[in-house]
């Protein structure tokens, strides 16, 4: 019996993981929209050891200086993920999120970005953030 089938996301889309990120992450299937590839984004940080689907997912040109064994380590304790705004224009889009974490003595805290994505033959891809106070 497939677990993951079962439980909810860790995007928070209250849809399983089985049926949401997961084959995102297993590139079993590609992401549709901006928001899509956020949320699938989100999850592999907060699960760790998904650097090459990090990097996959991350424009050529904005990913020099990162690797997947260091995208592939789980550097925050992620624990929530809301989506505040998203737009898509062609192949352009943003999607404006607040992701809450534990910080290293338990305190939550609230990393705010507006992340712009671009599709690139068909694939959408992260290319940078605005990080919002």
């Amino acid at each position: 019996m497939n677990i993951s089938a079962h439980c909810n996301c860790h995007c928070d889309t209250k849809n399983s993981f089985s049926d949401c990120c997961e084959p995102l992450l297993k590139n079993e299937r590609q992401a549709k929209t901006p928001v899509q590839l956020m949320r699938s984004r989100f999850s592999a940080y907060k699960l760790g050891g998904y650097g090459e689907y990090l990097l996959k997912t991350w424009f050529p040109l904005t990913s020099q200086g990162v690797n997947a064994a260091e995208l592939s380590q789980q550097s925050r304790d992620w624990q929530q993920l809301k989506i505040i705004n998203k737009s898509q224009q062609g192949d352009n889009g943003f999607v404006e999120f607040e992701a809450r974490f534990l910080d290293v003595a338990g305190n939550n805290q609230i990393h705010h970005e507006r992340s712009i994505f671009k599709r690139v033959d068909g694939r959408w891809l992260y290319v940078g953030e605005e990080v919002r106070t």
